[in-house]
């Protein structure tokens, strides 16, 4: 496993030999197995049983409860994210990438937020190649040159935590590698918009002039959103510039930012799966992913580890 770090040396390093690298193939639909077993004990949420969760009505300020119940399990999340991305290697499949998952939420006492929601069939998201998000895990295994998104929410303490990011899978060539180097950094140019009273266009803005910069595209039709007791709820935050959204940030909100950018234009197309979104042209894409907090005097990323911070 090859994971692009954010202090790691230009992606047009010189000394990496480039020649060696493998272009990733056009990525085929495998065999999805049967979804796991959570064990008695770990609580669910509301839609285990019902894929549609419940609608909560609730202010997108969190309670200083909510706050703190959130700190531990996106921290909890944030370990299981870990854990399955220093398991990615040329030969493992997506579905194996799911059970390590799976059982490491089972361990922190969790419970893979995915599973079930709206359907959805397994305990993580991984997204390779031209996968933009939602990609499904199943028996196809790595190759040299993927590269791939995990996404994990953990469900615990009655609230999500969610995060994910890109990991490489042997040699990469130098076009992937820039788009992974480069999408981290556009995340943390959108987490650094976030402050009290800043609108949400400003972190829009940030992620989009730096794609743009470096000669790549934001997805329009996925965005972060708000997340707490619900996974999701209607608090939206676009990762491309939208002069009119105007709205305010505010002390307490939590919420993701997890732009997905591509090496070709924005546009998507959605597998038969109705998960599964791709590019349109079918070039690579990637993601990363933060839960975060608004603060008195700025952001407070929740998913990350007292030793990352």
């Amino acid at each position: 496993m090859s994971q692009l770090k954010p202090n790691e040396p230009c992606w047009c390093n010189s000394s990496i030999k480039y020649k060696k690298c493998h272009k990733p193939q056009i990525l085929k639909k495998g065999n999805v197995s049967p979804e796991r077993k959570v064990p008695a004990h770990i609580k669910l949420p509301d839609y285990a049983f019902n894929p549609t969760p419940e609608r909560k009505s609730s202010s997108f300020i969190a309670s200083p409860d909510v706050i703190k119940r959130m700190r531990v399990t996106c921290q909890a999340a944030r370990r299981v994210l870990k854990k399955t991305i220093k398991a990615v290697k040329p030969g493992i499949t997506t579905d194996e990438l799911d059970a390590i998952a799976h059982d490491a939420c089972i361990a922190e006492g969790g419970y893979p937020s995915p599973l079930n929601y709206r359907g959805f069939p397994k305990s993580i998201c991984t997204s390779v190649n031209e996968v933009i998000c939602h990609g499904v895990p199943d028996d196809r295994p790595l190759k040299h040159g993927d590269i791939i998104n995990i996404d994990v929410t953990l469900y615990m303490n009655g609230v999500h935590g969610d995060c994910s990011e890109m990991a490489l899978a042997g040699d990469v060539n130098e076009v992937s590698r820039k788009l992974v180097k480069e999408t981290f950094e556009c995340l943390m140019l959108g987490i650094s918009a976030v402050k009290p009273d800043a609108q949400v266009k400003d972190i829009g803005k940030k992620i989009e002039e730096h794609a743009k910069k470096c000669s790549l595209d934001v997805v329009r039709a996925y965005c972060g959103h708000g997340i707490g007791e619900s996974f999701h709820n209607n608090l939206l935050i676009p990762h491309y510039y939208d002069p009119d959204n105007r709205f305010r940030l505010k002390e307490g909100m939590i919420f993701t930012i997890e732009p997905m950018i591509n090496t070709g234009d924005w546009q998507h197309s959605l597998w038969s799966d109705c998960w599964t979104a791709v590019t349109r042209d079918l070039k690579p894409s990637a993601q990363y992913e933060h839960t975060v907090l608004v603060t008195e005097n700025g952001v407070e990323i929740l998913t990350l580890l007292p030793e990352e911070k």
